[in-house]
Parts: C-alpha cells; structure tokens; sequence
C-alpha cells in the first residue's frame, strides 16, 4: 500500500534533546505543594503506617522536615494538624498557640524562605470528626463559617502565606476573605479545595489526620462523584466569593474536571493527589508489580497535561529531583 510519506511524527521523537525540546507539558519544583502532617506534643517523628515514607512531626522535630525540603528544593508546604484535645466545636483549630499555629511560627525560625499554606477545617478537632458545628446530625452550614474564618484568621496572624478551605460548606470562601480583609490581611490569598468529592481515596489521609467521623460520612457536603457539571458550579461561586486559585480534589481519577476548569476559569488551578492515590502507588511498587518512579512521574505529568498549575502532592520531593534530573518537566 501506497500513502505519503511526507508528514512522519516520528521525526520529533528521535532522540531525548530532541522530544525534551518539543514537550508540550513543562513543570517545575516550584509547582509543588508538600502536605505536612503536625502532631501536637514533644519528641514526635513517627512514619504513618498508611502512607509510607510520610511522618508526623511535633514543633520541635520540625528540622528532620525542613532539612528534607532543602535537600530536595521544595519550598512551599501544606500544614495539617493533629491536636491534643478535641471538643464538639473544634475550639483548639482557632487557638493562639494550636498546633497548626505553633508549626506556623516554628517553620518561620527553621526557613524563612517556606512557603506556607494552612489547611482550613474543624474535622481534625472535632470530637465527632465532622467538618463544622453540628446541629443535631447535621453539620450547620452557618454557624460554621464563622468558626472556619476565625481559623484562617488565627493561621494568618501566626504568619501563615494563603489558607486552604476544605470544608466545602456554602460560603466559607466569602466568609473568609471579609475576616481576613477586616483584620488586616487583604493580602493573604484563598486556595479554594472548590470541587472535593465524597471519594473513597481519602481513607489512609483519615488515618494520617485522624479525622474519620465518629457517625454517618461527609456526603452531605462533600461532592457526588457522579456529578461534573456541579463542580464547575461550585468553581464558579468561589470565584465570585473571592478565591484566589481554585482546586479539585482528588486528581487522578477527576482528569475530565481538571481539564473542564482549566477551560472555563483564569484562576490558577491546583489539584491534590490525595492520600489513596499515594498509598496504591506505594503498594504496588512494594508488590513488585509496577515502577514506582515511573508511575510518580507518569501520574504527575498527566495531571498538569489536564491543566493544572499547583500540584499538592506526597511525592513532593522525589518529584522535584525527576524535574531537576529532567526526567520530567
């Protein structure tokens, strides 16, 4: 059989200079955020068994973390924290010295140069792991914002660089920015979780934070995982309430919303390669049965190719040398 010969994508594929000149997707180490677990007390760096390679660290274990992040370059983190005591409305999240409010100021001393988002949400303290103030079985959507703004204020005057909502209550990003803007801190941006699925990958995050409900879930508030077009509603209300960078959570399996956000909005978007998605990897990799570096690498490149700016990711580290090594990006 016959046919021109003229036109042969093959040609761009000759040799790595070559296909590395010719990449559509490009990233950097500085598109990624670490997530960072703090644990309320003295002396703790304990590995999570759920999400190997992954620790909690209290205060003053915080240069075994810092070290890490210099050594690989990543200089921008998300903090989430693990308190002491918990209460049915999540008092210790606000408090002056929290946990999240003392890893704050202790990662200042270490690196001042640390980039720092806090996660914003009451289901770590909750004594009932629920993500807002409830009203009998029902988490109170209103009554909550209040409690979630005083959160991010308390992050931002401990010196937090942006805050993270990841509640998904009905106008906390509104609620947020009016507390931050009236105390000062106009210019403290919002990373909305926007579009955060009821999914079942969040399981071995559950056991990191210790976060899972004591009753029912969090379907009530947390997204359908058969519903696209209600997450670009709900992209749009956080535009319109005043966030800054939209997210979607989780990434992998969500590809098609990344995407669609990235077509219908200007903001920068995010998307967070939640806890199960690392934990299979792992699992896998420890089974024999995949490369381990190539699905980390393979996975975050598919995530950016769907139109993500941010990627939050465990894999923080060993993804910002495979940039650097120009293996990937």
């Amino acid at each position: 059989m016959m046919f021109d010969q003229t036109i042969r994508p093959r040609r761009l594929r000759a040799g790595d200079p070559l296909r590395r000149m010719v990449r559509e997707t490009r990233v950097s180490p500085d598109s990624l955020i670490y997530p960072v677990f703090l644990a309320e007390g003295n002396g703790i760096y304990r590995e999570i068994p759920s999400l190997p390679g992954q620790y909690h660290y209290s205060p003053d274990e915080l240069p075994r973390l810092t070290e890490r992040l210099q050594a690989h370059g990543v200089s921008r983190v998300l903090l989430f924290g693990l308190p002491a005591q918990k209460d049915a409305e999540g008092s210790s999240a606000w408090a002056e010295n929290g946990i999240v409010q003392q890893g704050i100021r202790r990662l200042r001393e270490l690196m001042p140069s640390l980039y720092i988002v806090t996660d914003v949400c009451m289901c770590e303290y909750t004594s009932h792991g629920h993500c807002g103030i409830l009203c009998g079985c029902e988490v109170d959507n209103d009554r909550t914002l209040e409690r979630l703004a005083g959160i991010a204020l308390s992050h931002a005057q401990a010196g937090a660089d942006m805050v993270a909502p990841s509640d998904m209550m009905d106008g906390r990003v509104a609620a947020i920015r009016a507390k931050l803007d009236a105390n000062g801190f106009q210019n403290v941006p919002i990373l909305a979780y926007s579009a955060k699925y009821a999914s079942s990958f969040y399981g071995p995050f559950r056991d990191a934070a210790g976060s899972a409900p004591s009753f029912g879930d969090r379907r009530a508030y947390q997204m359908d995982w058969h519903n696209a077009r209600e997450a670009m509603r709900e992209c749009e209300l956080d535009v319109r309430e005043g966030a800054d960078i939209l997210m979607i959570k989780p990434a992998l399996a969500y590809l098609d919303l990344i995407h669609e956000a990235r077509n219908r909005f200007d903001l920068p978007l995010a998307a967070y390669a939640v806890s199960g998605e690392y934990a299979m990897v792992k699992a896998a990799a420890a089974a024999g049965l995949i490369d381990e570096h190539g699905v980390m690498c393979e996975s975050a490149i598919a995530v950016f190719r769907a139109g993500a700016d941010i990627l939050i990711t465990y894999y923080a580290c060993e993804l910002a040398d495979a940039m650097r090594a120009g293996e990937i990006g």
